[in-house]
Order: structure tokens, then C-alpha cells, then sequence
């Protein structure tokens, strides 16, 4: 018996497009790849691969399934041996276990609740009636009955009690439903009701494919815009990243990561062709966000909104990637643009030449700070300095930060040896050495020394900083 986890880890290093490949001479197809199908010994490119999935599939004699399936049909071997086969191309041992009782999944039940709710949303938006006013905002933003079901959009009509009384048909109680955040009970309030009303619903599934939340977009001027699920035993925002379950493969296939803002961004350039790209659910990505992408992948490539907002949180990204052992690049958009915008109008191939682009993180720090003349006199000089320091400290790869230390002397005419002891001499997230002078990361995010917001004379470099 093989571990389950062994065949999730397999599962995840295997390329089923280099594995099939192998077997199928392939050319890609927008977001898949064709071929003839090796099964029926068809001459046509009537076998489609789809990576975001990880799945195969003939249109003609309906063969289907997953790396595993396509191994074992085509080498005629048992389920263990087609799990070896593919382990030993991807470098992960696979040992059989006796067989013993595996003890349930304590979280299963909360799986199984939220899928029950995702469809019932996705049932919900097909309603002719019910679902008419989010068909209609997701048509103004020119996302189509394909978009909705590759997504798995839905809509939570304002009932604050329809979802749980379908759920309590499906054997789901209010202690469930409450524990994964599909209900809420408020002080004063005497029946728990819906989470989520009035709103266009995103499903959120973790590394594995599993549902453990929701993201529910407001169509109106409705306070958040954005809500999410609360924190619960199958869901933590910090390590979750919104698209990573179909993402990762195409992330190793072309050796990038696109991270954005938010669900639509993320939908937008999928849809165009970019599936390697994932959002945090949140504004900057955290430590475990930042490790769960170098598991496939270290080149990041950071498209957030061109406002203030947006590079900040760009460079707070940046730090976190870069203490992960990540290669950063920054990707600018024209001003008042952002992904989902400027992909609806350019399509991939205006992306394309903006990630073509794109400029390490290092790199652009520097570059706003020359344009605003910090390296004009000593006095700003020493402050942009210590604005770039913590850049360098969070950059754990050796190479990278003799690199960053180079670049910084060259601009500053400091000596490398009296910078390198500068940023060994406080640990990342240290003390102010002396009143004035900000060290960690409080420099390019919230909570910067006033004395940072000083530009040179008649310039203040934090006046729409994310802007050229």
C-alpha cells in the first residue's frame, strides 16, 4: 500500500505534459496541449491535455483520467507500479506500507460541507431569476458562461437562511456549518444565518484541490467589497494562495510565478493563457504564502496595482520571497491600469511584453529613488541607504545579495566592505540605531520613519509613489 501523501507528493512533481509527451507528440492550444491519441492510434489532434487539471482527454474515443491512469493504460502496469514509475521520473522515492486502518480525516466532514456549498452557489447563478443580477455584473466584466464554470463562480442571493436549510437536507448541521464559516452567529442575533449575501461568490481550494473557503465580491457600493471566510481548522488565509491548485503545474512548466491582487485579476490572466498565476488572499504575501511558491518554482514575478497601495505591497511581497530564496521581479503597469484591466484590452500578448519587462525588485527600488533625486546630497543619501538595506538583509541567497550590495555602492560611491558590515550590523528587524533613521522593513511599507517622507527639496518621494 502506498501512503496517500506519497501519491499527493508524486502527484504534484509529476508534469503530465511532459510525462504523456513522452509517448504523444504535443503542440500547445491556448491553455491546453493536442495531440494524436495514443489510445484509438488516432492521426488527429483529437487528445487534449489540460495542465491547469491535470487531466487527459480524447474527443473521440472518450479516454480520460490523470497521469496516473495514462500510465498505467499505456504501460499496462497496476495502480503501485504506475505510482513508482512516475515517482522515479520526478525524484521521489515511493516504498509500499503494510496495510493498516488509516484513521479518518477530522476535517473531511468540512470539506465535504463546503463543496456542498460551492455548488449550491454555482446552482444559484445559473438561476434563471435568482442568479440574474450577478450574470449580469460578471458579463460587465466581460466574463462569460465558460469563465463561470472553469471558475466555479456562484452567487449568494440575499435568503439569510436558503443555504442552510439546503444544507441541513444534505445531513450538514448548524455545528458544521458554523465551524467552516458558511454561517454566522451574531450577539443579539437568534438564528445563525448565512455568511455571505447579496454577493458573487469565489470558491477558494487549498494546494490540493480540496474547498476550504469563500470570496464574496460585492456588485455594488456594499461595504467590504471584498469578504472572505472566516479563519477555520481547513482554512488559513496566510497559507493559502487563491489558483495554486491549477497553477502549479503550469508554474513548473514554464519556470514563473505571476502573483496579483485579487480573484479577478488572477481569473483574467488565466483565462488569457497565463495559468501559472495565483493570488494572496490578502494585499502582501506572507512567510508560508512566500514558501508554498518556491515549492515550484523560485522566479516571481509581482503584478500588483499601479497605485501607492499596490507598491507597497509589492515590496513587502518582495521581502518575503526574497528571504525565501526567490528571484523578484517587478512588473509596471501604465498608470491607472491593473491586470485585469490592461489584459481585457491588451491580451496576452500585451502582458507578455510587460513581463518581458519587468525589473528585479532590487533594481526598481533604486530606480524610484533616482527619479526622485535621493542620491543628489549626503543627508538623503544616507536615508535611501537605509531604505534599501532591509532589501538586502531580507536576501537569504548568497549571490543575490552580493549582487544588491553592488549595485547599492555603485550608486551610492560607498565602498561594498563598509556596506555589507552596514547590513550585518543589525539583524533584520532590529532597533533604531539613532532617532531619524528607520531600519527592518518599515522604509517601502506602513510605519516608515517620518524623516523618510523628507524627499530633496520641493520633491516628497512618497507623493504617489506607485506611479512613474
Amino acid at each position: 500500500m502506498i501512503a496517500d501523501e506519497t501519491v499527493e507528493r508524486v502527484r504534484q512533481a509529476a508534469d503530465i505534459v511532459e510525462v504523456i509527451g513522452e509517448f504523444v507528440p504535443l503542440k500547445r492550444s491556448g491553455g491546453t496541449w493536442r495531440g494524436p491519441c495514443p489510445f484509438h492510434q488516432g492521426k488527429n489532434p483529437n487528445f487534449s491535455i489540460s495542465p491547469s487539471h491535470g487531466s487527459y482527454h480524447c474527443f473521440v474515443c472518450h479516454e480520460s483520467g490523470d497521469v496516473f491512469t495514462f500510465i498505467r493504460k499505456r504501460l499496462g502496469l497496476d495502480w503501485p507500479s504506475a505510482v513508482k514509475y512516475i515517482g522515479e521520473k520526478v525524484g521521489i522515492e515511493v516504498v509500499d506500507t503494510p496495510r493498516r486502518a488509516q484513521a479518518p480525516d477530522p476535517n473531511a466532514p468540512n470539506y465535504e460541507a463546503l463543496a456542498a456549498a460551492a455548488e449550491w452557489f454555482q446552482g444559484q447563478l445559473r438561476d434563471e431569476q435568482t442568479g440574474r443580477p450577478a450574470r449580469e455584473y460578471l458579463e460587465s466584466r466581460a466574463l462569460d458562461p465558460h469563465a463561470w464554470h472553469r471558475f466555479g463562480l456562484g452567487f449568494a442571493p440575499r435568503d439569510p437562511q436558503a443555504l442552510r436549510r439546503h444544507l441541513h437536507a444534505l445531513g450538514v448541521d448548524d455545528a458544521r456549518q458554523l465551524e467552516c464559516g458558511i454561517l454566522v452567529h451574531r450577539d443579539g442575533e437568534g438564528e445563525p444565518r448565512i455568511r455571505f449575501r447579496g454577493r458573487v461568490m469565489f470558491p477558494i481550494q487549498d494546494e490540493l484541490g480540496r474547498y476550504v473557503g469563500f470570496g464574496g465580491r460585492a456588485m455594488g457600493d456594499e461595504q467590504p467589497k471584498y469578504l472572505n471566510s472566516p479563519e477555520s481548522s481547513v482554512f488559513q488565509k496566510r497559507r493559502t494562495l487563491y489558483g495554486l491548485h491549477t497553477a502549479k503545474q503550469a508554474m513548473r512548466r514554464v519556470e514563473r510565478a505571476i502573483v496579483v491582487e485579487g480573484y479577478l485579476d488572477a481569473i483574467r490572466l488565466s483565462l488569457a493563457g497565463l495559468e501559472e498565476v495565483v493570488a494572496p488572499l490578502g494585499t502582501a504575501l506572507t512567510e508560508e504564502q512566500a514558501h508554498l511558491l518556491t515549492r515550484y518554482t523560485a522566479n516571481v514575478f509581482l503584478l500588483y496595482d499601479s497605485d501607492e497601495a499596490g507598491q507597497k505591497a509589492t515590496f513587502r511581497s518582495g521581502l518575503e520571497l526574497l528571504r525565501a530564496r526567490a528571484s523578484v521581479q517587478v512588473v509596471s503597469l501604465p498608470d491607472g491600469e491593473d491586470p485585469d484591466s490592461f489584459v481585457h484590452e491588451h491580451g496576452r500578448a500585451g502582458m507578455e511584453a510587460q513581463l518581458g519587462q519587468a525589473i528585479d525588485l532590487f533594481d526598481r527600488q533604486v530606480q524610484l529613488l533616482e527619479r526622485r533625486g535621493w542620491f543628489t546630497d549626503l543627508r538623503h543619501r544616507r536615508t535611501a541607504i537605509d531604505k534599501l538595506l532591509p532589501t538586502i538583509r531580507a536576501a537569504k541567497e548568497p549571490l543575490t545579495r552580493d549582487m544588491y550590495l553592488a549595485r547599492l555602492a555603485d550608486v551610492t560611491h560607498v565602498d561594498k566592505a563598509t556596506l555589507s558590515a552596514e547590513a550585518d550590523a543589525l539583524p533584520e528587524a532590529g532597533a533604531r540605531r539613532h532617532p531619524g533613521r528607520a531600519v527592518g522593513g518599515a522604509g517601502w511599507g506602513e510605519g516608515a520613519d517620518e524623516s523618510l517622507r523628507q524627499g530633496p527639496p520641493g520633491d516628497d518621494a512618497w507623493a504617489g509613489f506607485g506611479r512613474e
